[in-house]
């Protein structure tokens, strides 16, 4: 719980100083802290391809449907046939060393798994009582915005690069003024303006009504979580359908194509407000941020490179160094694991939409992995030094030998 009441947010963002350096006062919500030493559920590293996974629709689960049907695939073969019941519990053990980040965090000193399991499950009870307490006392006020309703909230455009769903014609709406930053036109005016009275709207509620509201990360003190009030059905289809696509094509070595649960929600920056955003990265594997508007000028995002977690420290090279002006509709899509931040709001005030989404799946698999230089430029430099001092251990070697032999 947090010191006012609310429950302590599922997701977070990772702090990291001007030089490189995370914040360790804040929560390390992007590093998934490893197992109790005791827990042996694994994945495999590929998926059974042709295998039809279980619907679990009809379940009462502490997490998502979608998601135990996108991780069963990637159960060992001899669970693939075994009952739902089975299934459910081996991949619950996994999916609850990922949440909330404080009991991940307390995993390390507890021995007992069982404890470790109630506390968690403790913790998504109060979050499943606090969001049914909103949900049953606030009155909507645009009821078309919580359900799914793409030929009025999308522009032409983006719709008909889904529904094409290559390459070439996500290729055609975007722009990737940065390796790894993709910026395309998304939203229309009107879902805009919707979304902006709908926030207002649930602001005044919180106010007048004194509900202690839980914020979206640690690092921010306004906004509001989407999920919490409704919209958690509407922001699951628009990752399903509409971000993981697009995923599955720029940012497969994250998990983009296992794209399985979100954190959804909106910011809003002005003088009142939250003025600007430290540089940290994102508790996510890929993020979507769409500015929703109003009027405003600063509150540029900046880029300075992807890390890992082993190397979210170093320092930024001049190639990485990218700033972005945000447009009302315009959407900006990124690796989480992107280093970035929000210059100050200098005057008006800006809100934007922010879907973070996450692949339970890449959570699990990446543990056992080491290098990442499919995706971490750091890794990458690493990776090229070994090979240049490879290929110069082998040409003064082969120089010694000819020496020899001349000899």
């Amino acid at each position: 719980m947090s010191l006012d009441g609310a429950p302590t947010p599922p997701g977070g963002a990772q702090s990291v100083h001007a030089n490189g350096h995370i914040n360790g006062g804040g929560q390390q919500n992007g590093v998934v802290a490893a197992p109790p030493p005791h827990v042996t559920h694994r994945l495999r590293l590929n998926p059974s391809s042709d295998h039809k996974p279980d619907n679990y629709e009809d379940l009462e689960l502490d997490f998502s449907p979608l998601v135990f049907s996108s991780l069963e695939r990637y159960l060992p073969p001899n669970l693939l046939l075994q009952t739902r019941e089975m299934k459910v519990k081996y991949m619950r053990e996994i999916l609850l060393r990922y949440y909330p980040e404080s009991e991940r965090v307390r995993a390390h000193t507890i021995h007992c798994n069982r404890e470790f399991t109630n506390t968690v499950y403790k913790q998504l009870q109060k979050h499943r009582e606090y969001r049914q307490k909103i949900i049953s006392n606030y009155q909507r006020l645009h009821r078309e915005l919580y359900t799914m309703h793409a030929a009025n909230f999308f522009l032409p455009s983006f719709l008909k690069a889904i529904n094409e769903n290559t390459e070439q014609g996500f290729k055609n709406i975007m722009s990737e003024p940065c390796p790894g930053v993709f910026t395309f036109e998304m939203l229309q005016p009107r879902f805009c303006e919707m979304l902006l009275a709908e926030v207002e709207n649930f602001e005044k509620w919180v106010h007048e009504t004194k509900f202690r509201i839980m914020r979206p990360n640690t690092m921010n003190k306004y906004g509001a979580v989407l999920d919490d009030f409704g919209m958690e059905t509407m922001l699951d289809k628009l990752m399903e359908d509409f971000i993981r696509p697009m995923s599955k094509v720029f940012f497969a070595e994250v998990g983009g194509s296992t794209l399985d649960a979100h954190h959804g929600f909106v910011l809003e920056y002005g003088m009142d407000r939250d003025v600007d955003l430290g540089f940290h990265v994102d508790d996510s594997e890929v993020t979507l941020n769409v500015c929703l508007g109003k009027q405003f000028s600063g509150g540029e995002l900046f880029f300075r490179g992807v890390r890992c977690e082993k190397h979210v420290n170093t320092e930024t090279q001049s190639e990485e160094i990218f700033d972005y002006s945000h447009v009302p509709g315009h959407a900006v899509l990124h690796r989480g694991r992107h280093r970035h931040g929000a210059r100050a709001t200098t005057s008006g005030n800006r809100i934007n939409l922010l879907l973070w989404c996450r692949s339970s799946v890449f959570r699990e698999l990446r543990k056992y992995q080491k290098d990442f230089s499919s995706w971490c430029t750091e890794c990458q430099r690493e990776k090229r030094e070994r090979q240049r001092q490879s290929v110069a251990a082998t040409k003064l070697e082969l120089l010694r030998r000819e020496g020899q032999t001349a000899t």
